[in-house]
């Protein structure tokens, strides 16, 4: 199979010659161990979906990786913790690879609440964290950006807050939404990055409810959000509570629009509440699976033959994990014989060579005082049509070959 652009080798001679001639160095002697890189994900319980396409797409990063060739000498490896979706589990998870394992480097966590619980662990530690999935806002708010070893290859929720708001309220001149959101800190954070956008346009929520995890049904907060007159339900939880809501929208007969980040996209949520009950319904998207955009499509096939599947879990987990180990490998290159966090921090932050991506091309996606990769003009509209998530709008269809890239450029 023909290699992508993108691949490391066609990087490395292209892009990469001083870092590449630096291998040589007498002060990095070549050949040892592995140099691992750590990875933390919810492999068992709710959000497993996700969690497994993360892992499935790392390792078919670190597989291309190797395959082209070596750092030093060493291959990369990848150290695997499940988080369960857990905050006690996560952080017990990222003492393990920090200060046990000592890992160079982490891509890890899908859970807001999780990885929150985490990152004092990667701070404290100067210990760099690239988080692919995992979408709160204040994940790479939390300490400020210039003194932050956490970054990021996923929309924020305040970035999806927006463009939903936008699609809402702006273009569908909708106002009376309702929101129903878990009570983790991804529920949390959502409420409160949606509700502050409607604020700016002078609304207020027309009804919020809040739910535990493992709920197994949701009438009551559906019926409480139509009986306030709510025009449109925005729903924040993860796969299963997806499920869950759908299937209370559908009981009560309820055809108001219904719009989710892109947890709804998940395979979980089509397996469990079936295709006719999602038809029609929207959520935030990174990715959409077409055929147009060459990187993407070859992106799939090669995840299929490497995983033997023939779907995704998550679609967007899978090719934002794949991105990040990608970027981890350029600042790894950057910094031959140095692997400290500091070191690697500063790499993120001067990736002066564009990577041609699966989601994008990242063009110099971080900086001192950016650590997301992502702008909000590099979101799109998604819907479930028949079973898939198509391009809402078929202008965005016809331009899904066109990269976006972070602000607009």
């Amino acid at each position: 199979m023909k290699r992508p652009v993108a691949a490391l080798a066609c990087f490395m001679a292209i892009s990469m010659g001083p870092a590449v001639s630096a291998a040589a160095s007498p002060a990095a002697p070549a050949g040892g161990a592995p140099l691992r890189i750590g990875l933390i994900a919810p492999l068992s319980g709710g959000s497993a979906d996700f969690g497994k396409s993360v892992r499935e797409g790392a390792e078919l990063a670190i597989s291309e990786i190797n395959a082209m060739g070596t750092y030093l000498g060493r291959t990369f490896e990848l150290v695997v913790r499940d988080d369960k979706g857990d905050p006690a589990s996560g952080k017990e998870a990222a003492l393990d690879l920090v200060t046990r394992e000592k890992v160079a480097a982490t891509i890890g966590f899908c859970n807001t609440g999780v990885a929150m619980g985490a990152l004092d662990v990667f701070e404290s530690n100067h210990h760099v964290l690239i988080v692919p999935c995992a979408q709160g806002t204040a994940i790479t708010r939390k300490t400020p950006a210039a003194q932050s070893f956490v970054f990021r290859t996923a929309p924020s929720d305040a970035m999806n807050a927006g463009f939903l708001a936008g699609e809402i309220v702006d273009r569908r001149k909708l106002t009376k939404v309702a929101i129903l959101a878990d009570t983790t800190g991804y529920g949390s954070g959502g409420v409160a990055d949606i509700t502050a956008e409607l604020q700016q346009r002078g609304l207020q929520p027309a009804y919020v409810g809040r739910f535990a995890l493992g709920v197994t049904s949701l009438r009551s907060e559906v019926d409480a959000a139509r009986a306030a007159g709510a025009q449109v339900l925005v729903v924040y939880a993860v796969g299963p509570e997806q499920a869950v809501a759908i299937k209370a929208r559908n009981e009560s007969k309820w055809n108001a629009p219904y719009f989710a980040p892109w947890t709804l996209s998940f395979r979980s949520v089509l397996d469990t509440a079936g295709a006719s009950a999602l038809e029609g319904t929207m959520m935030t998207q990174s990715i959409i699976q077409d055929s147009a955009n060459e990187s993407r499509a070859s992106f799939i096939a090669r995840y299929y033959k490497h995983t033997g599947n023939r779907s995704f879990g998550s679609l967007m987990a899978a090719a934002q994990a794949y991105d990040a180990v990608q970027l981890m490998s350029r600042a790894v290159l950057r910094t031959p014989g140095n692997l400290s966090g500091p070191a690697l921090k500063k790499a993120l932050e001067n990736l002066s060579e564009p990577y041609r991506g699966v989601v994008t091309v990242y063009d110099r996606p971080f900086s001192s005082d950016d650590h997301d990769a992502f702008s909000p003009n590099m979101i799109w509209l998604g819907v479930w049509r028949g079973g898939d998530v198509r391009y809402f709008y078929a202008n965005d269809a016809r331009l899904s070959a066109a990269v976006r890239r972070k602000n607009g450029h």
